[in-house]
């Protein structure tokens, strides 16, 4: 197991459609993204801690006019969306290895269209709430890189961290607020484009409902 995440951590580092610390011109990526990496100036869509990148890649081969970015710390999962990417020859789709919290090094204000957190991990425990990626200081760090009325999407099975979110927008200037607890029975279904993850499935056989919601940040 070892040596397989070795020679997927080289294959990696010659792959043009991921970029991570070991790369040169990581740290000049800032504003640069559609000039440089895709080449066009199409809005430039997130998927935050995006796991094996079923999101990244499904939307991307679903939306040719929109440039979509996968980011995760973990380069094997990395490395599967990648691959996915190149089989399907998708060029409108990249990987960034990178903790969230340090998502204003990678993108200036107003730069991005919409982010997407699918299945994030809820941390549940007290101590942990700053942690969670809806938490305030997240939330503030993304209302700050998208554009104004720029698109906010949340798809999880905790129904503890849907309330949290909930109640952590209230403090936000947004609009257009939709949400289900149950996605699957609701007019959302169509909202999250038929993709799901390996997560979402595991979710469901465990008998757990799916929560959607969508809105947009106002500056």
């Amino acid at each position: 197991m070892a040596r397989k995440k070795l020679i997927r951590f080289g294959e990696n580092l010659t792959r043009s459609n991921v970029f991570e610390p070991e790369k040169e011109g990581y740290t000049e990526l800032i504003g640069t993204w559609r000039e440089k990496v895709f080449q066009n100036t199409n809005p430039l869509i997130l998927e935050l801690a995006c796991g094996y990148g079923e999101y990244s890649v499904g939307l991307a081969a679903q939306k040719p006019d929109q440039n979509f970015i996968g980011i995760d710390i973990k380069g094997e999962r990395l490395w599967k969306g990648s691959t996915d990417a190149l089989t399907l020859g998708l060029s409108n789709v990249a990987f960034l290895r990178t903790q969230i919290h340090h998502l204003e090094r990678f993108f200036l204000p107003n730069e991005v269209s919409e982010i997407w957190l699918i299945h994030p991990d809820p941390r549940p425990r007290n101590r942990d709430i700053r942690r969670r990626l809806t938490a305030e200081r997240f939330l503030s760090m993304y209302q700050k890189i998208l554009k104004p009325e720029g698109g906010f999407r949340l798809k999880t099975d905790s129904d503890l961290l849907f309330e949290f979110t909930l109640e952590t927008l209230k403090k936000y200037p947004i609009k257009n607020l939709e949400y289900t607890w149950d996605l699957y029975q609701s007019p959302l279904l169509e909202e999250h484009y038929g993709i799901t993850t390996r997560y979402e499935r595991r979710a469901q056989g465990e008998g757990l409902t799916i929560k959607f919601l969508k809105c947009n940040f106002e500056k």
